[in-house]
């Protein structure tokens, strides 16, 4: 299994068990995060090593990650791989799946890249590169059957190990949060350039918030224990914010859960703040060659938050590259609060969003990925 982010660590770690509950013998190696790791996996490399963000970035790391690849497609070849899983990360995942296929290897790309959002052309890439996709939404199904490519929906895990009913009171009380004022929760991102370029403003607007509103609790989970350091810094240049803000090493679950409200970057953690029924303020800013880049490539959907994307409407504000400024942030969030009946309204979408993604996700990845291997699933 070959996972490129934090969110890939997140897909693959119950699929893992899933697999190894099927049957212990089986071995998992690959490029893994701390929860791949604790589920069974080998590491033999951190996701760590694979995260990064923005094409001008991976620019400057490409040939590292050649490299990397190169040596990952030589140790699966020349070892007794069953079957290679990419999970998500097409850039990197797609090329490594091809080569390995072409070798007698059977693939399994798990989760499609988002050729319906951008970059279409990418299909035939995946026709080559995959044995079979493993879809997270619904809405996949049907392209992957007029382009004659093999796929199974197999639901969001997400949708099964989030609850389809909070429990807020019993998020505050696991965190410590004592009182009866909002509680908001800041999530600027997984990666070290997000927690840069998001930090700071996310902490401003927060600051802003709390003049405006008075009694206000703030939780910060870091995803990643070697970015505390830089959300501290960040959180020191607001001095009004420190008595109340509590930076959170993981539980970014209880954070969400336990919230009122969400400032959050673009990515996983939308759907994630979805599923916990929160309204929320997205949020996304990366260097303006990297913007640049995308915006000449273009998309296909006026939407980048995946709450937005699966409704096909803008349920929630999103702001991007010049929008993300302290005062639009603070104004959108405070809306957010204010509005009790939008924000029921809210939670009901968000509800009938987290039922249509609910399946038994990790036992439909194990048979698809034993199924692949020869080992049918008893």
């Amino acid at each position: 299994m070959v996972a490129g982010e934090v969110s890939g660590d997140l897909l693959a770690a119950p699929a893992i068990r899933a697999i190894r509950s099927t049957d212990p013998a089986w071995q998992v190696a690959g490029v893994a995060g701390d929860r791949m790791i604790e589920a069974g996996c080998e590491a033999w490399h951190h996701v760590r090593e694979l995260s990064v963000r923005g094409y001008a970035e991976v620019l400057r790391q490409l040939p590292r990650l050649l490299w990397l690849r190169s040596a990952l497609r030589r140790r699966i070849v020349g070892s007794s791989c069953s079957v290679l899983v990419g999970v998500d990360s097409p850039d990197f995942n797609l090329a490594l799946e091809a080569a390995v296929r072409s070798r007698g290897i059977p693939t399994v790309h798990y989760v499609s890249p988002s050729i319906w959002a951008w970059r279409g052309e990418r299909i035939e890439a995946i026709r080559r590169a995959a044995s079979r996709v493993l879809l997270v939404f619904p809405f996949e199904e049907a392209l992957y059957r007029r382009a004659g490519i093999a796929a199974t929906y197999v639901g969001h895990p997400l949708a099964q190990a989030i609850p389809l009913r909070p429990d807020r009171d019993g998020a505050r009380a696991r965190l410590g949060l004592a009182g009866t004022e909002p509680v908001i929760a800041l999530l600027p991102g997984s990666r070290r350039a997000e927690v840069e370029f998001l930090g700071p403003v996310f902490f401003g607007a927060a600051s802003r918030i709390s003049r405006a509103i008075g009694a206000a609790r703030f939780v910060v989970p870091t995803a990643d224990p070697s970015l505390r350091s830089r959300l501290e810094e960040q959180l020191r240049n607001h001095p009004r914010l420190e008595p109340i803000t509590s930076l959170i090493e993981g539980r970014s679950h209880e954070c969400l859960e336990a919230a009122d409200a969400v400032l959050v970057a673009s990515g996983t953690a939308t759907l994630e703040a979805a599923l916990f029924k929160r309204p929320m303020v997205i949020a996304y800013r990366m260097p303006r060659l990297s913007a640049w880049m995308i915006r000449r490539i273009g998309g296909y959907l006026p939407w980048v938050g995946l709450p937005n994307i699966l409704a096909r409407e803008e349920l929630v504000p999103e702001l991007l590259q010049e929008e993300v400024t302290e005062s639009a942030l603070a104004a959108a969030l405070m809306r957010q609060l204010e509005d009790h009946a939008g924000r029921a309204r809210l939670a009901e979408r968000f509800h009938a969003i987290h039922e249509s993604l609910r399946r038994d996700t990790p036992a439909l990845v194990a048979e698809a990925v034993l199924g692949l291997a020869g080992k049918p699933v008893l």
